[in-house]
């Protein structure tokens, strides 16, 4: 897949266009296949589970969901990082840089030892509190107390990844990423099933498999980090706390998990209303959701690789550089998801029976994604500029959108029409289109007005 597009990209002060398009694609590349990865290796892993016990399945994927919404702690360190050490990087002030990152190590390594000791001692009364009972709740607390426990591996491997992506090393997240991955398989072959002289453990085999997994993928990342992007670990912090990068650290990143927590929250909550529409409509936005990611991830891809070479040229310096950069990676994601999503709905007759004999599902299914051809019209838009607005350091502006137009028009307004107008969850999807389309246009427009030029961290 190229991304190279008749679009004319002028040169951004001392840098030509051919090699700020060159950055982009090595970036996207593997940002795209390690977010593939990702995406497919979790669904390998559900179908791996579903061999040994429908309880198993679907209490794990219960306790993820949890585990996941815990991890946004993370990221509030995380996306702080990636937006200051590309930021410092374009400035060259490659000392501050590795300031940031002794930092983000040091608070995520804390908040994930704490983390992981709450997850482990109150397992059972989490998941009892939230509604699991019988053979659901203690698989569900045998998985959380074994994954939770090792949660801080998490937590320093997406601080090591977010390093490496800033400076340009998006190929080792994802080299690791597929690596271990295909161990996770394997373990999860052995430690499920009791093959390849291993114990047969079930759900705690598949726990432990993905512990050790993100053992390994942490110290990897770590060893790589410091041979190749962090000449040695900033230990004057600990003479002397770097207050002003800890408070930039918190500044980006709390409003900025924000925003994906209140995604997150918005979308729980749609989870729930839709259940009561009946099982047919929740199977519907099951399979559809599912076959709808694989139509941003490459927006979620270039976003991202965008993201970090506009805090590159911001920290530089180079605005308007950043500017017309923001421009040509949105033409670039609305292109191709636009293509990508006519493609999956007029396939989408094929797909949905391949997944399922119920006609009516089908029928909800194929309807749902002939509307997302709107919808994405205006997502790869906000996923472009929600990351490229962070990455310029106006942190604060994509959270009070989300939470305005996400809870009013997403939540709300898809109550009011699927609920009670009644037209059901065809009328929420859209709803969801215009919460998309609305976002967009406010993101432009923003992007548009250059007040995000003004936000920048590396010059204070």
């Amino acid at each position: 897949m190229t991304i190279a597009l008749p679009i004319r990209l002028p040169r951004f002060g001392r840098r030509p266009k051919s090699a700020l398009r060159k950055e982009l694609v090595n970036l996207t590349l593997p940002i795209l296949v390690e977010t593939l990865l990702i995406m497919t290796l979790g669904a390998v892993d559900t179908f791996m589970l579903s061999r040994h016990s429908d309880a198993s399945v679907a209490a794990v994927g219960f306790t993820n969901q949890i585990i996941a919404f815990v991890f946004i702690v993370f990221e509030v360190i995380n996306l702080g990082t990636s937006v200051l050490c590309s930021q410092y990087l374009g400035a060259r002030m490659r000392d501050r840089m590795e300031t940031v990152v002794g930092v983000s190590i040091v608070v995520n390594l804390i908040s994930g030892l704490l983390i992981s000791t709450a997850l482990y001692l109150f397992a059972t009364p989490i998941l009892d509190g939230l509604g699991l009972d019988g053979e659901m709740l203690t698989e569900g607390v045998s998985y959380m107390e074994i994954v939770g426990a090792f949660a801080f591996f998490q937590a320093l491997q997406l601080t090591f990844g977010a390093v490496l992506r800033s400076n340009d090393k998006a190929i080792y997240p994802m080299l690791v990423v597929l690596v271990v991955n295909c161990i996770n398989i394997l373990g999860n072959y052995a430690l499920i099933f009791g093959e390849l002289g291993a114990p047969a453990l079930g759900v705690k085999g598949a726990a432990i498999s993905t512990s050790v997994c993100r053992m390994i993928a942490m110290v990897t990342l770590c060893v790589i980090t410091f041979r190749t992007t962090v000449s040695r670990f900033p230990t004057h912090i600990f003479r002397k706390w770097p207050r002003l990068e800890f408070r930039n650290l918190m500044k980006i990143g709390l409003p900025s998990a924000g925003e994906q927590m209140s995604y997150n929250c918005s979308q729980l909550v749609i989870a729930a209303v839709i259940a009561g529409l009946g099982m047919e409509a929740l199977a519907a936005r099951t399979y559809c959701v599912n076959i709808i990611m694989y139509v941003y991830l490459f927006s979620i891809a270039i976003s991202h690789a965008g993201a970090i070479c506009i805090g590159h040229l911001v920290g530089a310096g180079r605005k308007e550089g950043a500017y017309i950069m923001g421009k040509y990676v949105m033409r670039i994601a609305l292109i191709w998801t636009l293509i990508f999503s006519l493609s999956i709905a007029l396939a989408g007759p094929h797909i949905m029976s391949a997944l399922t004999s119920n006609e009516q599902i089908i029928a909800l299914g194929v309807a749902i994604l002939w509307i997302d051809v709107v919808l994405e019209i205006g997502r790869p838009v906000n996923i472009l500029f929600v990351n490229t607005l962070q990455a310029a350091g106006d942190v604060n502006y994509p959270f009070y959108v989300g939470l305005v137009w996400m809870w009013s028009v997403a939540v709300v307004g898809a109550y009011i029409f699927g609920i009670t107008f009644g037209f059901g969850i065809l009328g929420m999807w859209w709803m969801f289109a215009l919460d998309e389309n609305i976002r967009a246009v406010v993101f432009i427009r923003r992007w548009n007005s250059r007040k995000w030029q003004r936000k920048g961290f590396a010059l204070k």
